[in-house]
């Protein structure tokens, strides 16, 4: 048996940034983790640290959001100074770009909407020849674009890779290839994992998709569901984009990935022709110079999603002690997660400005 003050069940984007948030607060932390072995989102992640248009209907969300992107910079020299592992930071700005009136039109009121909401939303909408003096190759179908300059991108593989390093240089355990067997509540929390048993004073499940059926064995819900996106990269490019997209972004290396499909496939992870052709044929339509680019990489990957899209944070009443995290933006949430979610759950409870993200909110009798 080995005593721990958290044990984080998922080594995913979310329990990993935890899991690191906690252990540098000096709690003792085990991570139990799958590994490379689980549908993994943050393996296939587009790589955006993305705030404009999030939180539509859900004003927390979108402060959540934000206050997340104002903690990422932080984050980044906390795990480049801990671990000497960079991880690539670049909030120069995003754009939403729009092929027609219509999508122009149905932006435009949404971040209107979206601003009545929350009061201090700083995207704003461009027409042509504005977008076209900030870049310059785009299609002739381009009308417009919505742009927030708190924006930006990094890449989700050394950003595990760190956290997982971090933990440990901070005297956590991160234990891959396990699954878990049993969960028992208690004072204490007992999680047995083959013939390893590990007692924890309090528990995080943040396993991703696995988090549905594990939840509810510390009196918590997880409906969570998969929903599979595609992915293609292309080879490097000169440079052509200084800003993040929200379909396409050039890495520091000069690829281009391209992405954004939503679909609801159930665990399969395979790619299709139809969605890549049109990812591609969109791609191209606004930066016509990527129609001759050659496309060296493409993959699917699953999101866990909730019924209506917003994150879970959750604390067992039945079992206090005993927490669950789940959104489908685990990069962009990875500051909040680890400088502003591991704090609160060390101290015991969630802050109220996370009282919304109960799953209770999915409990409201059918009209």
């Amino acid at each position: 048996m080995r005593a721990f003050d958290l044990i984080v069940v998922g080594g995913g984007l979310v329990g990993s940034a935890t899991a690191w948030g906690a252990a540098r607060l000096g709690a003792s932390v085990a991570v139990i983790d799958e590994g490379d072995d689980a549908f993994r989102a943050s393996r296939g992640n587009f790589g955006l640290v993305w705030v404009q248009g999030k939180g539509l209907g859900m004003p927390d969300y979108a402060r959540w959001s934000r206050r997340s992107a104002a903690l990422w910079p932080a984050l980044a020299e906390h795990l480049r100074d801990g671990t000497g592992i960079e991880v690539p930071l670049r909030q120069a700005g995003g754009l939403y770009f729009c092929l027609s009136e219509d999508e122009f039109e149905q932006r435009e009121t949404a971040l209107r909407r979206m601003h009545n909401e929350i009061g201090d939303n700083d995207t704003r909408m461009l027409r042509r020849a504005e977008l076209a003096d900030m870049v310059p190759e785009l299609g002739p179908r381009v009308i417009g674009a919505s742009f927030s300059p708190i924006d930006g991108q990094t890449n989700p593989l050394p950003l595990l890779r760190a956290l997982h390093a971090g933990l440990e240089r901070l005297g956590g355990s991160y234990l891959p290839g396990r699954t878990i067997d049993a969960i028992e509540p208690g004072v204490d929390f007992s999680v047995r994992s083959g013939t390893e048993r590990l007692v924890g004073r309090r528990l995080v499940i943040a396993a991703g998709l696995g988090s549905r059926a594990l939840a509810p064995l510390v009196g918590l819900d997880m409906p969570v569901h998969p929903e599979r996106g595609q992915v293609l990269v292309t080879e490097r490019l000169r440079p052509l984009l200084d800003y993040t997209c929200h379909t396409i972004r050039q890495t520091p290396e000069g690829s281009v990935m391209l992405g954004d499909s939503k679909e609801d496939a159930g665990f399969d992870t395979s790619t299709t022709v139809s969605v890549t052709q049109g990812l591609a044929a969109r791609a191209a339509t606004v930066f016509p110079s990527l129609a001759d680019a050659q496309v060296v990489r493409t993959w699917g990957a699953l999101r866990v999603m909730t019924p209506d899209g917003f994150p879970i944070y959750q604390q067992s009443e039945r079992h206090p002690g005993a927490f669950a995290a789940t959104c489908h933006s685990g990069v962009t949430l990875a500051g909040a997660h680890a400088l502003a979610l591991a704090p609160a759950i060390m101290a015991g409870s969630l802050p109220d400005d996370l009282a919304s993200f109960t799953s209770r909110r999915f409990d409201v009798p059918a009209a």
